[in-house]
């Protein structure tokens, strides 16, 4: 593994999974299923956009829908057939999308009704408050919930 400095300063040239922090146009990481996934996921997501240049205000906010799209994956669904869960973001400017692929569940990913004492059920309602757009898709294989943030996502306007 390269230098890595885990702050938001200047990052190294790869992270804890072996890639290139800020190079390319998108990264995609098959992590193992397990949770200290979401710590080690959300640490790399954090250094590749702060090496991409995202605002704070973005990667503080693609720290948090990372940790709860990767969690609820653990909780509520059963890995991909290699025993991994995926992990695709990308970044254009201060817009960021994320996208976690798992290998589906009996459920749907929708966010819980409100409950003011409840110990868990607030992830996908705070999904859903801080990006400007989320969904999901699904086939036999696999579930895959995404969020956009920052800005209009490219999954809305066609491109």
């Amino acid at each position: 593994m390269g230098q890595q400095e885990t702050s938001r300063g200047t990052a190294g040239t790869t992270d804890g999974f072996g890639g290139e922090i800020g190079r390319g146009q998108a990264r995609t990481v098959r992590a193992r299923w397990e949770l200290q996934t979401v710590s080690r996921i959300r640490e790399a997501v954090a250094l590749d956009l702060v090496a991409r240049e995202v605002c704070d205000e973005v990667v503080s906010e693609a720290e948090l829908v990372t940790t709860e799209l990767v969690t609820n994956a653990l909780r509520h669904a059963t890995p991909l057939s290699d025993r991994t869960v995926r992990i695709h973001w990308k970044a254009r400017g201060n817009c960021v999308e994320i996208e976690v692929s798992d290998g589906g569940s009996d459920t749907e990913p929708v966010p819980a009704a409100r409950a003011v004492w409840a110990t868990s059920g607030r992830g996908l309602r705070i999904v859903r408050s801080i990006a400007h757009e989320w969904g999901e898709q699904r086939d036999e294989k696999q579930t895959t919930v995404w969020a956009a943030l920052g800005g209009p996502s490219r999954r809305r306007v066609g491109h």
